[in-house]
């Protein structure tokens, strides 16, 4: 590879741009953005090589999406308008069945690889870029079949080159499951967040009486909105039979508490224990 194109460079994509000049230092890292703060900032952190425009990607060996998803919709196409027949295209959105029915007609499709790395923190920007992000994360490819085979092995060889585990699914499967594991959380925390602002209206006492069990638990609702809303507008049924799942448990949960059934919430908390085991073994795959 001699040049790869960043589109977005916050978190996710500033992240990949340091790990492809850790790994492949001799390629050219150009960095594209609506935001020029965002621009300047990765330039002068040395998170990009070089700030470029759409029609970069004409001369690029890979092209790197990671932008909100309704952003994501209206480029893609413009992108495999430009791209080289070398060039593989590749998005980090987290829903993927709208994308790839957005270009399923394109002539340009097996150029698109769509992928959802399972990596970030809940901070934004270029200075949010952390190298070594995905060492040992998830990258899930969806469609993988629909990518010519050539610009699949260029697109395994990065993503096995910065410790990725790759996993395949079906697209819709895909939005399906992570609007439970990812979706739900970050809308718990956005709520969680809300709920004790509207009612702890003392800010100080929030600061003194919140202990790490709080700040762990609405960490999520740092996290960008404009990041966020267009994901649960994209996946917005998975999402609300989500919510309506949760609410349900909630209400259960409050139904217990109502009936001073504290042996009913003993064992709804104790079934649930078994997530420990679960997130260990995640933890242990992960090292």
């Amino acid at each position: 590879m001699k040049v790869v194109c960043v589109i977005g460079v916050g978190l996710i994509g500033g992240s990949f741009s340091k790990d492809i000049q850790a790994h492949y230092p001799e390629v050219k890292r150009i960095g594209i953005d609506t935001n020029d703060h965002y621009l300047a900032e990765a330039l002068k952190l040395g998170v990009i090589d070089e700030i470029g425009h759409l029609e970069d990607v004409a001369r690029a060996d890979l092209v790197f999406i990671a932008i909100p998803v309704d952003a994501t919709l209206k480029i893609l196409p413009q992108v495999l308008d430009l791209v080289a027949d070398h060039t593989v295209v590749i998005d980090a959105g987290s829903t993927k069945a709208s994308l790839c029915e957005a270009v399923q007609n394109h002539p340009k499709r097996r150029h698109y690889l769509s992928a959802h790395p399972i990596a970030g923190t809940e901070f934004s920007g270029p200075s949010a870029a952390i190298a070594g992000l995905f060492k040992g994360k998830t990258q899930i490819i969806c469609e993988v079949e629909q990518t010519a085979f050539k610009l699949q092995e260029k697109a395994l060889e990065v993503f096995h080159a910065l410790g990725m585990r790759i996993r395949y699914m079906n697209a819709a499967a895909h939005d399906v499951h992570i609007a439970y594991v990812s979706h739900l959380s970050h809308i718990s925390a956005f709520m969680l967040g809300k709920t004790v602002m509207e009612k702890e209206e003392n800010e100080r006492d929030i600061f003194d009486m919140a202990g790490s069990g709080f700040e762990s638990t609405v960490r999520l609702a740092k996290s960008s909105p404009a990041m966020w809303a267009p994901i649960f507008k994209d996946n917005k049924t998975a999402v609300v039979a989500a919510l309506s799942e949760y609410i349900d448990n909630l209400q259960r949960f409050k139904s217990l508490v109502e009936a001073n059934d504290f042996e009913g919430v003993y064992a709804q908390m104790d079934q649930t224990n078994r997530i420990k085991d679960i997130l260990n073994g995640l933890t242990h795959q992960n090292k």
